[in-house]
């Protein structure tokens, strides 16, 4: 079974040091360094077409860099990505096993390709067929399988080998929020017997689990650290500011009419409520009053902590807004 790591960890499982990856005269990923501890669960955030899969297949060996350079699990990625490759599991956005196989006969057969020897592919068959609650679908096939099921049978195939990294491109993407959970559960597991996950999503409730979070946006890496310091960045809130939370139940219209208010900074619709940054010593009553000379009801307003994604939307403003005056 997986042994627990208890002892600290010298090197990290991944650094990497101003990444530059060019397609033609387009720069997709632009001086980017991070580092990823080993038994964290590392997550990397940003919106589609930012960069997130093209770092990985950097980092796993699959595109080679423009410059810059990576270790992953000790090992230099330009001078040895084959032995990188096997030292990792890799799990690509979409479902890459075979949908005519059963659940059993993917499983070996991922265990052939990763040439494991008869007597260990048994025993870490049985293992990652407990681990990952399987027994009622080995005869199964996958293309038979909850879109929640599928995403477990690709992560028990790319640990079947015993990785000690795994790299999950948006593993939920897709899947019923009971089935994130139980995937998040099974992460959580893992992590404690040691593994390191790299984990691109787009969910912020996933971001807040993580250990550590970086965030790239538009090939450039514009905030890296734990969700507690990615909240508390002065970006994030000023000093002067306080962060509200507004809840209407037509907050469309009102989110209208509040970005046009003196004294709200910035403001964002999260469900039935508006977050705002709005000056310190704005007259939250005399807010109230003019959303209902409009017409719209407010249930409460109450002053609010940043969440990660109040974090990610501010810096994403502030990124926009030098890029804007950049191409000025």
């Amino acid at each position: 079974m997986l042994a627990t790591q208890t002892q600290p960890f010298a090197e990290p499982a991944i650094s990497a040091e101003h990444l530059v990856r060019r397609f033609g005269n387009l720069t997709a990923v632009n001086d980017v360094s991070f580092r990823v501890e080993k038994g964290e669960i590392f997550g990397f955030l940003g919106p589609n077409g930012s960069g997130k899969t093209t770092v990985i297949k950097m980092l796993t060996g699959l595109l080679p860099l423009s410059g810059g350079s990576a270790r992953v699990e000790g090992l230099d990625v330009r001078t040895d990505a084959e032995g990188v490759r096997e030292r990792i599991g890799y799990m690509s956005q979409n479902f890459s096993l075979y949908y005519d196989l059963t659940v059993e006969e993917n499983l070996k057969f991922y265990g052939r390709i990763y040439s494991l020897e008869p007597a260990r592919l048994k025993r870490r068959m049985e293992e990652v067929i407990q681990l990952n609650g399987f027994e009622p679908y080995l005869k199964r096939l996958a293309a038979q399988l909850s879109g929640g099921w599928k995403q477990r049978l690709a992560l028990g195939c790319a640990m079947l080998h015993e990785p000690n990294l795994l790299f999950l491109d948006e593993p939920t993407a897709g899947i019923d929020p009971v089935a994130r959970r139980q995937l998040w559960d099974l992460l959580f597991e893992l992590s404690g017997h040691g593994i390191t996950f790299f984990v691109t999503t787009h969910y912020m409730d996933e971001a807040e689990r993580c250990s550590h979070v970086a965030y790239i946006y538009f090939g450039k890496l514009i905030a890296d650290g734990t969700p507690d310091s990615l909240r508390q960045l002065p970006d994030v809130q000023p000093q002067g500011t306080l962060r509200v939370e507004i809840t209407t139940p037509e907050v469309t219209r009102a989110l209208r009419l509040a970005r046009h208010i003196p004294g709200i900074r910035s403001a964002t619709i999260f469900g039935q409520s508006i977050h705002a940054l709005v000056d310190e010593n704005f007259d939250l009553d005399g807010l109230r009053s003019q959303l209902l000379k409009n017409g719209i009801a407010v249930a409460e307003i109450r002053s609010l902590a940043p969440s990660l994604e109040d974090a990610f939307v501010e810096l994403t403003y502030k990124h926009q807004a030098l890029l804007e005056a950049a191409g000025d």
